[in-house]
């Protein structure tokens, strides 16, 4: 089995000249003492020995190597495994993160990805798991108040290549058989776009499906396009921002219909953190699991807070504005949905929501608007969650970096280290402005004030009075 050798790996005796050397990114540096300390690379190697063996087979991509592959993505910004590749290949310091030798070639996408489709799903959520330990040991896992919310994501196939499930034609097929069927004379492409134009149409899921990737869903993104796409949910610690829980979805799937999922995963995955904490005593994670449950108005419905209220969870979900409505027979879901509009306009609930916005929507932020996960390039939905497992796992490190050193990306560490030479630099300028030359006016023979005249000294000699 392929394994991280950072320590026994020695260069060769001689080069033929003299190799660049770089002093490495601080952040990578911290970065790569926390993953060692808690021994990742030895828990990667133990968690996949099953997938590698001892001699057969070309030389793999050792097991950690490849899940700190997959978080560069993240803390570099890159949207896909090629373009990571392309990054690896050119940055020293990313070689000094990975233990890559200067005379050792980095790994090609080709790898990375093979790599990622070898290891099942279950080995990257182990991996997941593991990273969310360091923060319950760190103290940023409560448990007790979990807020969800999810985010569709653009799958990597085009709306132009879906087919009708039950013939097999294409879409421009089926629109030259509803014209023929109509009587209408179109030769040309843009004469049956123009008909498809002026007709009512729904394209639902149940008619249409990608031939590249069939589990992608047709939606409506945010932007208001329509296309083929997957649907990431996240459960999120409302006390430490930290992600609890993760789960993938057709782009389709209802908020309402993907809520109990989520918020079961959520409850197992605190709970496994409480059964951790016994032995050791360090984890401060609340002893009676997840007990609260924050969202928005998207997944208000009878169903979902019934359902939350039978798991013994109280709900603080944004109520829509849907008028009288009839509750005849539903005396169990008009309590569930009073008790919840009752907690929703209280102090606490009101907090609450006010904190959806930091805790929840900054995470997407930084996943998806600047880690470079804007849209998907991978195809099927295992793949599709082995890829929000492992961006989950790198913004879960980031807040980890960010509570110890003060700064979760090395942009971040970049810019703060930027601030504070500026900050300097403006006091230095405010102080100076303090400090102006004293003079004499020969006419007038009095001391004059002169502010335009700045020392170029923090503190100024006083100007020698004539005789």
């Amino acid at each position: 089995m392929g394994t991280r050798k950072k320590r026994e790996r020695q260069e060769d005796l001689w080069y033929g000249g003299e190799l660049a050397t770089a002093p490495g990114h601080p952040f990578y540096k911290r970065l790569t003492e926390i993953l060692d300390n808690a021994r990742f690379d030895a828990f990667c190697e133990a968690n996949c020995a099953s997938f590698y063996h001892d001699r057969l087979g070309r030389p793999s991509l050792p097991p950690g190597q490849y899940f700190r592959v997959m978080m560069i993505g993240f803390f570099e910004g890159l949207d896909s495994e090629r373009g990571i590749a392309w990054r690896l290949a050119d940055s020293l310091t990313l070689r000094q993160f990975l233990s890559i030798g200067l005379d050792e070639e980095t790994p090609d996408h080709v790898t990375i990805s093979r790599t990622r489709r070898l290891l099942d799903g279950e080995t990257h959520q182990r991996t997941f798991t593991w990273v969310l330990e360091r923060l319950a040991q760190a103290g940023l896992i409560k448990g007790k108040t979990i807020g969800v919310d999810s985010t569709t994501l653009e799958a990597n196939a085009a709306m132009k290549s879906i087919m009708r499930r039950d013939t097999g034609e294409s879409y421009m097929a089926y629109l030259k058989r509803l014209a023929e069927a109509e009587g209408i004379e179109t030769q040309d492409a843009a004469s049956l776009l123009r008909m498809d134009r002026r007709r009512k149409k729904k394209t639902s899921n149940e008619d249409w499906q990608s031939p590249s990737d069939g589990d992608a869903e047709i939606t409506k993104l945010k932007d208001g396009r329509t296309a083929l796409a997957y649907k990431a949910e996240n459960a999120v610690d409302m006390e430490s921002g930290a992600i609890v829980a993760v789960t993938t979805h057709g782009g389709a799937a209802a908020d309402t219909e993907t809520v109990q999922e989520t918020v079961i995963d959520a409850a197992i995955a605190v709970a496994e953190l409480i059964v951790e904490k016994t032995p050791e005593g360090k984890y401060e994670v609340h002893p009676d699991g997840v007990q609260e449950v924050v969202a928005d108005k998207g997944y208000h419905s009878n169903d979902v807070v019934l359902g939350l209220a039978g798991m013994e969870v109280r709900t603080y979900i944004a109520e829509p504005d849907r008028g009288t409505r009839n509750w005849n027979g539903k005396a169990a879901e008009k309590a569930a949905v009073y008790g919840n509009r009752r907690r929703i306009q209280g102090d606490r609930g009101r907090g609450l929501q006010r904190q959806r916005g930091e805790r929840i929507e900054r995470n997407f932020a930084h996943q998806f608007d600047t880690g470079g996960l804007d849209r998907l390039y991978v195809r099927g939905k295992e793949n599709v969650h082995k890829k929000f497992l492992i961006q989950a796992a790198a913004c879960n490190l980031a807040l980890l970096m960010r509570s110890t050193y003060g700064s979760g990306k090395p942009r971040a560490a970049h810019d703060a280290v930027t601030e504070a030479v500026l900050t300097i630099l403006a006091v230095m300028r405010a102080l100076e402005g303090h400090f102006s030359v004293w003079s004499v006016d020969a006419d007038e023979g009095v001391r004059v004030f002169r502010r335009s005249e700045r020392c170029s000294q923090l503190f100024c000699r006083p100007t020698k009075w004539p005789a």
